[in-house]
């Protein structure tokens, strides 16, 4: 059955109409042990389920599910009726042979129940029979807690009553003789309306018990829990690391699968495929892969990268030493008269004389960002990345790790139906491929919509999926993510001098690593990682997410295989 989609309450169901199958499970072993008398913490961890309770028994055969494998071995040896409702085992074609493999098919017919989509109406009445049993059972608790309260709340009313008319007895200073004919008409006309005022609180009270019982006796569903299907439960069905982990691979029973009947309780075999399609592909969009790991391309281009962006931040530390500088220049001249070498027969000799020696003037900002050849020469040794600052670096860095974490996810998962991933799961998927953090606060904005603003040149939204996608090709050379980078600063950097202040960009930078605490620890950490500028982008921080009865024997016992309910 398809978690939380009414699965265990189908399966009561069929053990209360066929009580010669016995139930192979082990909520039933969970509940045959609490029935011994074993007593287990009420309280479930984060992975319990109701396909998967937690025993937590204090006893090792059953905290350990050892229990369970001993049955499941013997329980093909014994000629009876089974039901075998594993949610998760029984949605999963490798593990539904797995188990009929134990059941031959000379002693048992192996057959699967399908219960998918809309309940037939035997199922609906059932459930909200339960439904309604529940909501009666919680109105009587109500009322045994409600009245000792009430009587509690009326007890303090009463006792500050008579204290404040004590109080105000001892306050009368006026003369006892004048007062006492006065006093006693009065108490006599308090006592009559004391008593009056008793009788009515009385009668209110009776007809507040009578309007209660009444009300009891009127508990019923409401027109919304009528048109419910499935009930809900305080356990899941499967938990969601489980779900995570399996539900792409959820599929409907076959013949190849070894059952010799398939029947489809609910709806048609053709009505349940497509549904399973519809639940599996919602799953998809809300769902992470748990189990995904960076593949081989990834690896490559994120070293590539690294070495890179290393080799960029040297030649800017170089471009802003004077006298490195001047060689750079020096070199960027040579490297020209050697073209202008190669490419003389192709040129007039007066056109040549005279510019040999003349000093390379060339503004940056006069050259067009995109037609640039070489990041690391405009053709004076100067680089495009010259006037990169803190922030220009960070958002470099982000730019091709969303980039390389896009492609890398649609590669490595290779799934049609999930290309890409939602603002959710970001977190999940940079941690998993990048080993480190990300947080938006780092930026210094306040939404993930001013943070892609950023970077709008690389990454965007889907409309219609909300997914995140790349709006560069896969194959695009690493160095024009430095063009982007630079165009990007000129923009911010025009707004500023036309007087716009929020143009500036104000990131926070990470705390230092501490510094080691002898020269031991210095020598033991030489082969460590480098700091964030080795990461490829800077503004991160480091991580560190049986009960039935008998039955004959011979072809005439059954093995179910649960019933495999696909909702949306």
């Amino acid at each position: 059955g398809v978690p939380d989609q009414g699965f265990f309450d189908w399966v009561d169901l069929f053990i209360k109409n066929n009580p010669s199958y016995t139930e192979l499970s082990d909520r039933k072993i969970l509940e045959w042990a609490e029935k011994s008398g074993l007593w287990r913490s009420k309280s479930q961890g984060s992975t319990a389920s109701s396909d998967k309770p937690d025993m937590r028994f204090g006893v090792a055969m059953l905290d350990d599910y050892s229990c369970r494998n001993l049955l499941s071995c013997i329980a093909p040896t014994i000629k009876r009726n089974y039901l075998i409702p594993e949610l998760t085992s029984n949605l999963l074609a490798p593990e539904r042979k797995q188990v009929l493999q134990k059941f031959p098919a000379a002693d048992f017919k192996r057959t699967s129940y399908v219960v998918v989509g809309e309940p037939n109406e035997e199922y609906k009445t059932y459930i909200h029979g339960l439904m309604l049993e529940e909501k009666q059972q919680q109105a009587e608790h109500d009322k045994a807690m409600g009245y000792p309260a009430k009587k509690k709340i009326k007890k303090q009313e009463e006792t500050k009553k008579a204290k404040e008319a004590e109080e105000k007895k001892a306050q009368e200073g006026e003369d006892a003789e004048a007062k006492e004919t006065k006093e006693d008409e009065e108490m006599k006309e308090g006592e009559d309306k004391k008593d009056g005022e008793e009788q009515d609180e009385k009668k209110e009270e009776e007809e507040a018990e009578a309007e209660e019982e009444e009300e009891d006796e009127k508990v019923e569903l409401t027109e919304e829990e009528k048109t419910t299907n499935y009930r809900k439960s305080y356990l899941p069905d499967v938990s969601d690391r489980v779900l995570a982990k399996h539900f792409a691979n959820f599929s409907l029973p076959s013949k190849e699968d070894g059952f010799d009947s398939i029947s489809y309780v609910w709806q048609s075999e053709e009505s349940c495929a497509k549904h399973l399609k519809a639940w599996v592909l919602e799953k998809k969009l809300t769902q992470r892969a748990e189990d995904l790991q960076p593949g081989d391309w990834f690896k490559d281009e994120w070293s590539k990268w690294q070495k890179l962006y290393q080799d960029w931040r040297r030649i800017q530390s170089e471009w802003k030493d004077p006298v490195r500088r001047k060689a750079m220049q020096n070199k960027a001249k040579g490297d020209v008269k050697k073209e202008d070498a190669a490419q003389e027969d192709e040129e007039k000799p007066e056109e040549k004389g005279g510019d040999e020696d003349k000093e390379m003037e060339i503004n940056a900002d006069d050259i067009e960002v995109f037609e640039v050849k070489d990041v690391c020469d405009l053709g004076n040794g100067e680089p495009l990345f010259a006037n990169f600052a803190y922030e220009d670096w960070a958002l470099l860095g982000t730019r091709y790790e969303f980039h390389l974490l896009l492609h890398a996810f649609k590669k490595d998962l290779n799934d049609v139906d999930r290309p890409s991933f939602s603002e959710a799961h970001l977190s999940f998927y940079y941690n998993r491929y990048f080993r480190k953090v990300f947080n938006i606060k780092y930026y210094g904005v306040e939404s993930f919509a001013d943070f892609l603003d950023l970077i709008k040149d690389t990454v965007g939204l889907d409309e219609k999926t909300n997914f995140l996608k790349a709006a560069l090709a896969e194959d695009i050379p690493q160095a024009d993510f430095v063009k982007y980078t630079e165009d990007h600063r000129r923009e911010r950097q025009q707004r500023m001098d036309a007087g716009d202040e929020t143009a500036k960009l104000k990131f926070s930078r990470p705390a230092p690593p501490p510094p080691p605490r002898d020269a031991h620890a210095v020598g033991s950490q030489g082969g460590g990682h480098g700091g964030h500028g080795s990461r490829g982008g800077e503004p991160y921080n480091r991580g560190g997410h049986m009960g039935g009865g008998g039955g004959g024997g011979g072809r005439g016992n059954e093995v179910q295989l649960g019933s495999l309910a696909l909702a949306s």
